[in-house]
C-alpha cells in the first residue's frame, strides 16, 4: 500500500489589500448574497451552490479584515 505524502502549504496571497478594500469587498459579498438568496426563493437562481461559495467568500474576507486589523494593532502597539 502506498503511503500518502501530505503536506499543507499556506494560500500565498497574490495581491495585498488594505482594509478599506477589504471591507468594499465585503459589502460587495454580502449584496450578491442577498441577492442569491431573494433569487432562490423566486425561483430564479439556476445554481444555488452560488449561495454556499458567497457565504464562503464572506467568512474569508471577515478573517482578512480581522487579521489586518490585529497586524497594524501590534505594529501600532
Amino acid at each position: 500500500m502506498a503511503i500518502k505524502k501530505t503536506t499543507k502549504i499556506a494560500k500565498q496571497a497574490t495581491e495585498v489589500k488594505t482594509i478599506d478594500q477589504l471591507q468594499a469587498d465585503y459589502i460587495a459579498a454580502k449584496t450578491d448574497l442577498i441577492e442569491s438568496k431573494r433569487g432562490h426563493r423566486l425561483g430564479e437562481l439556476t445554481n444555488p451552490r452560488v449561495i454556499t461559495v458567497t457565504r464562503k467568500k464572506i467568512a474569508s474576507l471577515l478573517t482578512a479584515i480581522r487579521a489586518a486589523e490585529i497586524a497594524t494593532a501590534k505594529e501600532n502597539k
